[in-house]
């Protein structure tokens, strides 16, 4: 028997609109004619089942068994998996409503054509596939907790970041500034320690490096004396001006971020090639939108959907258990592993030959503290579909050269909350992501509402520019481009919740964001 053999039945299932459980597969591939056993099965399917059970695999075989015995000498059933050519459709849906189509069936909605179109074809082919992680924690956590882990993860943050600064100002380290003498020029790359105003208005910024701190004054008349308003403690940042007569203070006459590049030229695919990207599912909640996930994997099924061969879910695949007061209240499914069971199950409606990626989020069973490891062995036993892959939070996914940095986004709480209106809000999630963009570190601020862990490096650090920024967590759908680089949050799959309401969160449910990997433009398919 082929080696490529399971392969190939997950595709011809696919091509077919069927997904089946592993073990199902297993025993179609280890049927003395896999193609046979495979039509047979096909046959005697439910009109309404989406995944071929390894019950309905069994009882197929058997009742085959007892009504045809091969006998020496027969000649073998030919192996028509994949022989045939597949069919193509190169359209692309572009607008936010999906299109009408005049054969759907009463009453089925428009985004799934029916039934008839779970038996279309699909263009995937896995040997064009690539898809690579970066920055996954899981496994290399080494924190303690201790006074010198803070330490060395704050130093290291200073130290990447400061990298990408030096090169703009004339630095010098804090304690060599006072022997300059007053009223000369000079530079500082330093972590924002405290920001307060003075009784005349003007701003006082408080920058540490690794040999102390230095006031540094903004003069409220100054051009950029917004940008004050837009810093958070903890992140670097550098500044040059002149020293005070007595070298005490610096003036401050510029500002800099470490920044995206304006000239960042983003990587595409080298082919026509897409992929689906969403958040907070919430499986378990009473308000998780099933029938809208029915919708929404109805539709990867389609010859509309052909070309989406990459699930990325940036979070909160379950609603989780004690995540806020009176949770419980609120709960259909009330067990952490029951939900993701269920959630294992609803991920088994995808095509099989999508390949999904997943991060945790905060109502996820992994540590709250970021970054976030990805869940462990028994969690991963229970989530087998499809083979989907967990990474830490964050993680840096490339796929088919386009890197995807996925965060789940607990940040956006606290940047929204600290910045002013115009420059982060929940109704334009994605002007939040700038921020975070423009700061070069995911989750900045430490001793706030966001819980991060000391680790031996600083992995929410945006070392590599990435092209496309994926988060969630706020349930808000919002998208955009910061100097080229492709921001995108991306909604839930959860109706409004009493404790939303008491916090007046009105969410974007049911919305599938899908990015076209080899121009980087965005289609957003309604499923509610």
């Amino acid at each position: 028997m082929p080696l490529e053999t399971p392969a190939r039945i997950v595709n011809e299932l696919a091509s077919r609109g069927y997904n089946a459980e592993r073990e199902a597969v297993t025993l179609l591939a280890d049927a003395s004619d896999p193609a046979g056993a495979l039509e047979r099965a096909l046959e005697t399917v439910p009109d309404d089942a989406l995944v071929i059970s390894v019950d309905h695999v069994r009882e197929s075989l058997e009742a085959d068994a007892q009504s045809h015995v091969v006998e020496p000498g027969d000649p073998p059933a030919a192996d028509h998996i994949g022989d045939s050519p597949l069919e193509t459709d190169p359209s692309v849906s572009t607008g936010t409503d999906p299109p009408q189509s005049t054969d759907s069936e009463p009453g089925v909605p428009p985004e799934t054509r029916g039934s008839p179109s779970r038996r279309s074809t699909r263009s995937a082919d896995p040997a064009q596939r690539s898809i690579e992680v970066h920055n996954d924690m899981t496994g290399q956590s080494t924190g303690t907790g201790e006074y010198n882990d803070f330490v060395s993860v704050f130093r290291d943050r200073y130290e990447k970041l400061s990298k990408m600064l030096r090169g703009r100002v004339n630095h010098r380290p804090t304690d060599a500034l006072e022997r300059m003498g007053g009223g000369n020029d000079a530079g500082i790359v330093g972590m924002v320690s405290d920001i307060r105003s003075t009784a005349s208005g003007h701003w006082l910024i408080e920058l540490e490096d690794t040999n102390g701190t230095f006031p540094c004054l903004v003069m409220k008349d100054r051009a950029f004396a917004d940008l004050v308003q837009e810093l958070l403690y903890d992140e670097v940042i550098a500044v040059e001006g002149t020293l005070s007569d007595d070298a005490s203070i610096l003036f401050v006459d510029s500002l800099y971020f470490p920044d995206v590049p304006r000239t960042h030229d983003p990587s595409t695919a080298d082919r026509h090639v897409q992929a689906a990207l969403i958040s907070d599912v919430h499986v378990g909640s009473q308000e998780f939108m099933a029938d809208a996930w029915h919708r929404f994997a109805d539709w990867l099924h389609t010859d509309e959907a052909a070309h989406v061969e990459y699930l990325l879910i940036a979070g909160d695949m379950v609603e989780g258990v004690g995540v806020y007061p009176d949770q419980d209240e609120e709960l259909d499914v009330i067990d952490i592993y029951d939900q993701y069971e269920r959630f294992s199950e609803y991920l088994e409606e995808v095509p099989g030959d999508i390949e999904i990626r997943m991060i945790p989020g905060n109502h996820d069973a992994v540590r709250l503290a970021e970054p976030q490891p990805a869940f462990d062995e028994e969690l991963r036993d229970i989530m087998t579909a499809h083979d989907a892959r967990v990474y830490s939070n964050p993680a840096l996914v490339t796929v088919e050269g386009v890197t995807v940095l996925m965060y789940h986004g607990v940040s956006l709480d606290e940047v929204i909350a600290e910045l002013p209106d115009e420059k982060a809000s929940y109704d334009e999630p994605h002007r939040a992501m700038y921020q975070l963009l423009r700061k070069r570190h995911v989750a900045p601020q430490y001793g706030g509402h966001t819980r991060l862990a000391p680790e031996d490096r600083d992995y929410l650090v945006m070392e590599d520019v990435p092209d496309v920024f994926h988060t969630g967590h706020v349930h808000k759908l919002g998208w955009g481009k910061y100097h080229n680089v492709l921001a995108i949050n991306s909604g839930c799959w959860q109706a409004q919740t009493d404790f939303q309401k008491s916090v007046n969160i009105d969410p974007d449910a049911g919305y599938a964001p899908i990015l076209d990997l080899d121009t980087l433009e965005m289609t957003v398919r309604k499923f509610s």
